[in-house]
């Protein structure tokens, strides 16, 4: 079940955001993640439309919109590949009309998924933060 972010479920959020960054950005030192748990947890999530894949009460994965940007969209690592991730990007497509997201260029797995769900590269930009070049893609209906 896909549902509204709740206060309860900030810290299993967490949990999925840093575990699936690291594993997917494996060219990015994980302290760099680390040291960001605290501004997903203070500022990002606060500031953004989050909604969670929710099984038998544990959030499984979730995403972020931050108007029509497609901010954050994770889903726990042991649980990739069972269509948690399409399902909640059917979700987000269903709450906007046009989508627009980064994805780091060397992470070319997820940079797939994205096209393979309908999403198209426009740009490339350097992550000002990494020095990591990212794609930026967008979705229309």
């Amino acid at each position: 079940m896909i549902r509204e972010c709740r206060p309860v479920d900030i810290g299993q959020i967490l949990e999925i955001w840093l575990s699936a960054s690291i594993k997917a950005h494996n060219f990015i030192e994980p302290y760099f993640w680390e040291s960001k748990v605290n501004d997903m947890r203070d500022v990002y999530i606060p500031a953004s439309e989050t909604f969670i894949f929710e099984s038998e009460g544990k959030v499984n994965g979730f995403y972020s919109l931050y108007g029509d940007n497609l901010a954050a969209i994770f889903v726990a690592p042991e649980l990739q590949g069972n269509g948690i991730g399409a399902a909640l990007l059917d979700d987000a497509k269903n709450r906007r009309k046009n989508l627009r997201l980064t994805v780091y260029k060397e992470n070319i797995p997820s940079a797939n998924f994205y096209e393979k769900q309908g999403f198209i590269c426009i740009d490339e930009k350097v992550d000002e933060h990494t020095g990591h070049p990212e794609l930026i893609m967008e979705f229309h209906s």
